[in-house]
């Protein structure tokens, strides 16, 4: 039932820990408030994640590895949403408690959990011996802060504000194939990825990006969506490097999404598309 426990820090006495409960799809604002009340207590802090459900993941596993272990998080248990939709909150809680012995639950008070959502953040004091602790919702704008508020700012072409609610870049990363080499031909070569499965999807359109090789961060301009279909399933992730020369072919490539430039559009010769492009690195550029 647990995919895949993963020590972030040093400590190994993982039992008698607070655990963090939620999906936890990244560690957005909220979810940082629920952090710093489990570290309050002094103890070995672990945190749950669910992969999994109907929307696509903010992060995929690897990268929420990272922000955990980047905010001080112990450990970190990963969940089926498929698997545990069909527990009882009973069994849930028994799960936890054989492998981890919490002495502390944190959790936000909208958090539900076992078959049907029927398991509730109060409901949990009954199953359970250990201490409960149950924080307000945090909510900005009179919206509550959740991963579904963040991706309906992402769907919206909202990036920053998702980012800001997020606490870091929403991220895209793959390893760098061969395309048709268009971009080279007008000066704006161009690092290609296929759109990796599983992930959110952002809309099609130019975005304003980050990305670091070799230890150096550069700026850039990112084209996500544009070209056609890969074998009728994926779509490409374009990135035009600013001020970099070099062979990224075959490396991973990790590029943030920092705000939305334009929509997509289409032109009607190469020269109108260069010179959209040049407009496109001059407002990266002076941003």
């Amino acid at each position: 039932m647990i995919h895949k426990t993963v020590i972030l820090s040093g400590k190994r006495n993982i039992r008698g820990c607070v655990m963090l409960l939620g999906g936890f799809d990244g560690l957005h604002v909220g979810h940082r408030l629920l952090l710093a009340r489990a570290k309050e207590y002094g103890l070995t802090v672990g945190v749950m994640s669910i992969v999994g459900g109907k929307d696509g993941r903010l992060f995929d596993f690897s990268e929420r590895e990272r922000i955990f272990k980047s905010a001080g998080i112990d450990f970190a248990v990963e969940f089926s949403f498929d698997e545990i939709k069909e527990l009882s909150p009973k069994d849930f809680v028994e799960i936890l408690e054989g492998r981890f012995a919490p002495s502390v639950y944190v959790c936000g008070e909208d958090f539900r959990f076992g078959k049907g959502a029927e398991g509730t953040a109060q409901g949990l004091v009954a199953l359970t011996s250990a201490k409960v602790d149950v924080l307000p919702l945090l909510e900005l704008d009179g919206e509550k802060v959740s991963s579904s508020a963040i991706k309906r700012l992402l769907a919206d072409g909202e990036l920053e504000k998702a980012n800001a609610l997020l606490g870091v870049p929403f991220t895209l990363s793959g390893t760098v194939i061969r395309g048709k080499k268009l971009g080279r031909t007008i000066g704006f070569p161009t690092a290609n990825f296929i759109y990796p499965k599983g992930k959110f999807c952002l809309p099609h359109g130019v975005y304003k990006t980050q990305v670091s090789v070799d230890g150096e961060k550069y700026f850039a301009i990112t084209n996500c969506g544009a070209q056609p279909t890969v074998n009728g399933t994926h779509v490409y992730v374009e990135t035009h490097i600013a001020g970099f020369s070099g062979d990224l072919y075959g490396q991973y490539l990790t590029v943030c999404f920092l705000q939305k430039i334009r929509e997509i559009r289409r032109f009607e010769n190469v020269e109108e598309l260069r010179e959209q492009l040049e407009q496109d690195l001059e407002s990266v550029k002076n941003d």
